[in-house]
């Protein structure tokens, strides 16, 4: 009886420490991906967003009637009759400093694309970095990432 409580007390110790120690492939503490620039073109059967950037966000997007500003709920004006609504998480526009890594315009109209009408950076605040689209109409999407540049893709169909 003695011996089953100095193992299970060994174990719990060694569990204890453990669960303490780093793990091997602990994440740096900064490792916001900041958006440097945002791209667009025209391909045959698509519409292309690229949004370059010097580390790959987790991401998530959705579709909604009309878009607003994150934080403030303010109504985003830009061209569109559905809307594309991408949220990147650990990402920002701007450094920790305030100093803007994206100094391109904030609405980028896109008539020479078939579907996609504007782009607009809707909301950047505490490493949550919110990328809009105006669409003419509901579509399939293909999102996903590329390295070396690193890069964020969006597909529109047309």
């Amino acid at each position: 009886m003695n011996r089953t409580k100095s193992l299970a007390a060994a174990l719990l110790a060694v569990l204890a420490l453990a669960a303490l120690a780093p793990s091997a492939g602990a994440a740096p503490s900064d490792t916001t991906a900041y958006l440097t620039n945002i791209r667009v073109g025209a391909h045959p059967t698509t519409d292309r967003v690229v949004l370059d950037l010097t580390s790959l966000p987790a991401y998530n997007y959705s579709f909604a009637p009309k878009l607003t500003y994150d934080p403030s709920g303010k109504p985003v004006n830009i061209p569109g009759a559905t809307f594309m609504d991408l949220v990147m998480h650990g990402a920002a526009a701007h450094d920790d400093n305030g100093n803007l890594t994206y100094t391109g315009p904030q609405t980028i109209l896109t008539p020479q694309l078939t579907n996609v009408q504007a782009v607009a950076i809707i909301g950047d605040f505490e490493h949550v970095l919110s990328v809009g689209l105006g669409l003419k109409h509901s579509a399939g999407v293909h999102v996903f990432t590329l390295t070396a540049p690193n890069r964020l893709v969006i597909d529109v169909d047309h």
